[in-house]
């Protein structure tokens, strides 16, 4: 039996009976528990993965909607939240740091809070919010001026409140929080203004800070308000004092391998862009330049903060091309216990859950231009030719030489997370084929200013499509089918034991697909386009869908010659739920 069922089984039967408050047990096994979605990816190791199979490729025809939920006003921006579903509510979070809470029976509002955000925040990619965390009678999420605050569930009013760190430099917060034994697990936002990334653990209860773990080399960590241990060591991979603004955003949040223990963050770009100001070597001076711990997956002790592991995957990161994508632990076909991520650089990663050893790669977008591929140790086979060029090597010194790359910044699949089927053994990944014209520029830190030292277009790589939803097979690194769309996609997958796997496209199309052939068995026009994350559950006997429409994110702000090929869609806010009636379950 899959450990992650026989787990959930096992938590499950001790947990049954209505309880008022969300227990680290409803948590821990929260992908079994269906009549709840209580975690950030459908349970903490990110499968986004439902057990329930009443709804099924042969009934999927007859879902139909229940009931829209209008976020209001007029702050419509990209709306990228995941649901939380307990005891008879959804929590969804909304553009401009919102959280709604609301009647899973009527799509009635029960209450709303609007955080009071400050002049001058400084968000990179939208003013988006991706989920709430919920444990004990509290509903947890975090905002905007990069704050995290702690909300009645039942109420909405405030409980506790606390500061992630400084917004007028440049931090900000927009991933949802993740509860790991009591403790609220963040990391923060803010890569292209040189912050320093890290990874924070409070007290659920009081919101006091028990650890902080910096991510760049050289800083020192917290553990119970006093110094532990530096992360890494000072000026290894660093030159001089620039990991004292080093990036390393921690901007997406984690996941959580209780197999082993352990915490797992992606790591964002190296600041400044421009790799040639970053670079203490050369490539043929061993892994000087590497500027750990940026572009890289850590592994993290949850009760100290201390890094067990860390696996880089853009060593000398010169393209904007964040590690931070999820990490998702599962095992594999032969019960091998195995971590996979899809990274920005266009390469898909299988890791040992044991220590985060490289296992394999293959690249899952094509036309990969920086690299030509990955070598046995789990490092990438440079084509320097196709690394911007060094501004110092110009006449004027002021552009380095432009070179094509691809995929593009935004990456081979960017923030919107994958899905892991337990029936097929494989995973749906949201891709996106595009290159662009790159090159550096010369750059001094400011405080609160954009620190990038790049310039940049994007471009569409095909005429007939940008979007790519692919099933990969992680045990022979096979794509297996892919499913093309024409805009960016930009929001989550989920997989069902039903077969299905649904996912929503910025054309505004919320879609089912089958699992094992990609063939679409039903589809819903939603009204703006979709960049949020679906969820599934079960009530009164009945399977219930949600997802939420409002485009927007970082696609329509950075995104050069493709923002213009998607300028004619329309932002919304609308939360659609869908049910499959008990009489339709099982009509052919």
């Amino acid at each position: 039996m899959n450990r992650f069922v026989a787990a959930a089984i096992f938590g499950l039967i001790a947990t049954t009976g209505a309880q008022a408050e969300v227990t680290e047990e409803m948590i821990a096994n929260d992908q079994m528990m269906t009549n709840q979605v209580v975690t950030n990816g459908m349970g903490r190791h990110l499968q986004r993965y439902s057990p329930l199979e009443t709804l099924n490729k042969d009934n999927v025809k007859n879902l139909v909607p229940a009931w829209a939920f209008s976020l209001g006003g007029e702050k419509q921006r990209g709306q990228e939240t995941q649901p939380i579903v307990y005891d008879g509510v959804m929590y969804i979070t909304g553009s401009y740091s919102r959280l709604y809470a609301i009647d899973i029976e009527t799509g009635k509002e029960i209450w709303q809070y609007d955080a009071r955000l400050p002049e001058g925040i400084l968000p990179c990619c939208d003013v988006i919010n991706r989920g709430a965390a919920i444990y004990g009678d509290k509903i947890i999420f975090g905002t905007l001026d990069a704050r995290i605050v702690a909300l009645n569930k039942d109420t909405g009013d405030v409980v506790w409140r606390d500061k992630i760190d400084d917004y007028k430099a440049g931090y900000s917060y927009t991933a949802a929080p993740m509860i790991v034994n009591g403790l609220v697990i963040t990391g923060n936002s803010g890569g292209e203004f040189g912050i320093v990334g890290a990874v924070q653990a409070r007290d659920v209860n009081t919101g006091d800070l028990v650890w902080n773990r910096p991510v760049i080399e050289g800083h020192m960590g917290m553990l119970n308000g006093e110094e532990s241990t530096m992360t890494g060591t000072l000026n290894a991979t660093w030159p001089g004092d620039m990991w004292k603004t080093g990036g390393g955003a921690t901007w997406l949040g984690g996941s959580y391998d209780a197999r082993t223990d352990t915490i797992i963050f992606g790591t964002g770009n190296p600041a400044p862009w421009n790799s040639h100001l970053r670079n203490a070597g050369t490539p043929t001076e061993g892994n000087k330049g590497d500027n750990l711990y940026a572009a890289s997956r850590i592994g993290i002790d949850p009760a100290t903060g201390e890094i067990k592991w860390h696996y880089q995957t853009t060593p000398r990161e010169g393209w904007d091309y964040d590690g931070v994508n999820e990490v998702v632990a599962y095992d594999d076909r032969d019960g091998n216990q195995r971590l996979a991520t899809a990274d920005r650089n266009g390469f898909f990663y299988v890791l040992d859950a044991a220590d985060g050893g490289f296992v394999g790669a293959t690249p899952f977008v094509k036309d990969i231009s920086w690299a030509e591929g990955i070598d046995d140790t789990g490092r990438p086979i440079f084509v320097e030719d196709n690394r911007p060029g060094n501004p110092a090597d110009a006449a004027d010194g002021k552009k380095g030489e432009v070179v094509f790359a691809s995929p593009s910044f935004l990456g081979g699949k960017n923030w919107m997370p994958m899905a892991f089927s337990q029936k097929t053994g494989n995973f749906y990944v949201p891709s996106n084929e595009w290159g662009m014209d790159i090159w550096n520029e010369p750059v001094t830190y400011k405080k609160g200013a954009a620190y990038l030292g790049s310039g940049f277009t994007i471009k569409p790589n095909y005429e007939d499509h940008i979007g790519s939803l692919k099933a990969i097979d992680p045990d022979s690194l096979e794509v297996v089918w892919e499913a093309k769309n024409d805009a960016p996609l930009w929001g989550g997958v989920m997989a069902t034991a039903g077969g299905l796997v649904f996912y929503g496209t910025p054309e505004g199309e919320f879609v089912a697909l089958d699992d094992e052939t990609g063939e679409k068995l039903w589809s819903f026009q939603t009204g703006s386009g979709i960049v949020g994350q679906p969820i599934t559950w079960e009530q009164d006997g009945e399977q219930f869908v949600s997802v939420i429409s409002g485009w927007g994110g970082a696609v329509p702000l950075w995104g050069g010659e493709v923002a213009k090929k998607v300028n004619y869609l329309n932002q919304g806010g609308l939360l659609w739920t869908f049910r499959l009636p008990k009489e339709l379950a099982s009509a052919n």
